[in-house]
């Protein structure tokens, strides 16, 4: 069986920085490209966010693992010099400076594809390089605002920030995406790619479904830890106080449900609770119902009866309960400061186990003659 990994002899250079493009070279440089991650002398500002992973930064030790770091100041001509040198055994460039930056620099994605037909260009952005707000700065937070994310996530009191980077997440994701479909068509043809990836475009389209809703007529509300589509579908809390998340997914399971842990089986067909559409039509009532029931169980007898239901559920944890969870998995990887311990990527590939290679120190790529790029 071939030890080879599936990006082995792809070179990515990486003008990166924050989470969205970093997370998304990550991904490139586990499947076994070389990754040449370009860096100001300061380094990555987000070497700075924290300092919890032994003074590193959680961020920055997360997204950066199996880089080459190399600084160059790409403002003089030795540092457009030696990017030019890295791009000549290039297939991929992934960037996510200010729209027009790079062309200001002399490495506009078109002049790039001009020079080298073959480089796959993935350019990262708030808005998109056109329309009214392409000239604004953006990081995460403020795309949860402004597209309206923050609007559906949280309690009826107020909008809400959800609780990880994931604007920035799921723009990594997309560009992760859009570079492996490049890189077969590229295999194929022999023909690169200039690929945009807005992370406003990016929300916009995971909010489809609410924005589907409020253009039909039915605007979504914030109801905290529960479904604006279903019910019952949220938290209710045992006669010990424990908090279980429940999810009804089908008439039918709502049938068994009432029949297995209710043990009201008459309501799995009463006209007021027997269609999702009345139940969350009857949400305050619906929800009355089950949590009658669980306030009468401890929670592992509750837990018994929605497993002997077949209902989906979860425990509503926190970090600490994450750490110490019996299903995480994670890795180790090596960085200055020492070996860190995380939770793995989430792919699987049977036979073939994984490795993950160190984080960088700044400017620690071999030149060919074995010295660094400082």
């Amino acid at each position: 069986m071939s030890t080879k990994l599936p990006l082995d002899g792809i070179n990515v250079i990486a003008i990166e920085q924050a989470v969205a493009a970093p997370f998304c070279s990550a991904r490139l440089a586990d499947a076994g490209a070389k990754v040449f991650k370009i860096e100001r002398r300061e380094g990555d500002f987000a070497r700075g966010y924290d300092d919890v992973c032994a003074g590193q930064s959680s961020y920055f030790v997360w997204l950066n693992r199996g880089k080459h770091s190399v600084v160059l100041d790409l403002a003089s001509t030795d540092g457009k010099q030696a990017l030019s040198d890295l791009l000549l055994s290039a297939d991929v460039l992934i960037q996510n400076l200010k729209p027009g930056a790079l062309d200001r620099l002399g490495f506009g994605p078109e002049k790039l594809r001009l020079m080298y037909p073959r480089l796959i260009v993935c350019s990262i952005s708030g808005y998109g390089e056109t329309g009214p707000l392409s000239d604004r700065k953006a990081y995460d937070l403020l795309i949860q605002a402004e597209s309206g994310l923050s609007s559906v996530t949280g309690g009826p009191e107020a909008p809400a920030r959800v609780g990880i980077s994931v604007v920035d997440i799921a723009t990594g994701a997309t560009a992760y995406s859009a570079i492996l479909e490049a890189l077969l068509q590229c295999a194929r043809t022999g023909e690169g790619a200039d690929i945009r990836v807005s992370m406003f475009d990016v929300m916009a389209d995971w909010l489809t479904v609410p924005l589907l809703q409020q253009e039909g007529g039915k605007p979504p509300k914030r109801i905290g830890l529960a479904h604006v589509s279903i019910a019952p579908y949220g938290v209710f809390q045992t006669r010990d106080g424990r908090d279980i998340l429940i999810s009804i997914q089908s008439d039918r399971e709502w049938v068994k449900f009432c029949r297995d842990f209710l043990d009201q089986p008459e309501k799995g067909t009463a006209q007021e609770f027997s269609k999702n559409v009345q139940r969350v039509r009857n949400r305050e009532a619906t929800d009355a119902l089950v949590s009658a029931r669980f306030r009468q169980l401890d929670h592992q007898d509750a837990e018994t009866l929605l497993l002997k239901a077949d209902v989906a559920f979860a425990s509503v944890n926190d970090m600490t309960a994450l750490s110490a969870h019996p299903h995480l998995r994670r890795i180790t990887v090596d960085t200055e400061a020492g070996p860190v311990s995380y939770p793995a990527p989430a792919p699987i590939f049977i036979g073939r186990p994984r490795s993950y290679g160190p984080v960088p120190a700044i400017g620690d790529a071999p030149h060919a003659d074995g010295e660094t790029h400082q």
